[in-house]
């Protein structure tokens, strides 16, 4: 006689039950659980500090706790970096900068984007990948080109020169992520308006980038943050005379921190660095969803 030995996952079938889940599929979850708290202290960890050093005097930041609370809150120290130490013109000369470079960016890249991937024509894919190659480019390889062409159209040191130039950095990577977003994109809806006389400009406009809305808002926050972190093109660009009143935020808190050597006001330059954290945390709060529907909806077709 044949004895038939059950295990317990045959046990639990044959009773109607789902099988328990497997243990290595539960020590796997429990350490990506732990990966993700690590990382989330280490990169929640400085924040915390800045934010609550900008509120300690000098000897508070030096001599207490790291992550002790001050003694008082006070927001004397971000009122002192935004009107003496000038934070407030920066920060108004990188929102100017920013949005005048982004609005070119996105819109320039998404229509190349547009054409490259919706349009067959002799040397489409040369273009796209002659943008492309643009990723693979250092940008301080660029730097001393970029200086002497400047230069020579009188654009060193303006608002125009670096807009420009923004504009050219991050054609790249816009061109590169809407063309594959447009690819995904259905033909059905182009093609009826095509029948119903709609031209390139509109069906663009009205049909295409109202469907490509989610990419094109995920892009959109990725230009914006590369564009308000840069530090390496305002410090070679933004020079010459007059360029002191169009220093951008990482200019400034550059600045600050480097003229005042060991008397600095270390709190008021902890304030002047939340004040250009700030605004990026806020923008990806508000637009998360966006930013993770646009990821997402580009990657199936």
């Amino acid at each position: 006689m044949t004895t038939i030995t059950k295990t317990p996952s045959t046990t639990a079938l044959s009773a109607g039950r789902a099988p328990e889940p497997r243990r290595d599929l539960k020590i796997a979850t429990g350490l990506s659980h732990v990966a993700l708290v690590a990382w989330a202290l280490i990169t929640a960890g400085p924040l915390l500090w800045v934010l609550l050093a900008s509120f300690k005097s000098n000897t508070e930041i030096f001599l207490g706790k790291p992550f002790a609370l001050p003694n008082q809150f006070s927001f004397e120290t971000y009122a002192n970096a935004w009107s003496d130490a000038h934070i407030g013109r920066y920060f108004l000369n990188s929102v100017f900068v920013v949005l005048i470079s982004t609005a070119g960016t996105m819109l320039f890249g998404a229509m190349a984007a547009y054409v490259l991937a919706r349009y067959k024509f002799p040397g489409n894919r040369a273009i796209y990948y002659l943008f492309v190659s643009g990723l693979a480019f250092p940008t301080f390889m660029a730097l001393a080109p970029l200086f002497y062409i400047l230069k020579g159209l009188g654009l060193l040191g303006s608002f125009t020169g670096l807009i420009l130039v923004y504009i050219a950095y991050s054609l790249p990577f816009t061109i590169f992520f809407l063309a594959a977003f447009f690819k995904s994109l259905p033909y059905e809806i182009e093609e009826a308006a095509t029948v119903d006389g709609a031209s390139h400009v509109r069906k663009f406009f009205q049909i295409m980038m109202p469907m490509a809305r989610s990419g094109l808002v995920s892009i959109t926050i990725f230009n914006i943050v590369g564009q308000w972190n840069q530090y390496l093109l305002p410090v070679v660009i933004m020079s010459g005379p007059g360029a002191d009143q169009k220093l951008l935020l990482t200019q400034g808190i550059a600045q600050i921190s480097v003229s005042a050597g060991y008397q600095a006001e270390w709190s008021t330059l902890f304030a002047a660095l939340v004040l250009t954290i700030l605004p990026m945390i806020v923008v990806y709060a508000v637009f998360q969803r966006q930013i993770q529907s646009g990821l997402t909806a580009g990657a199936v077709k």
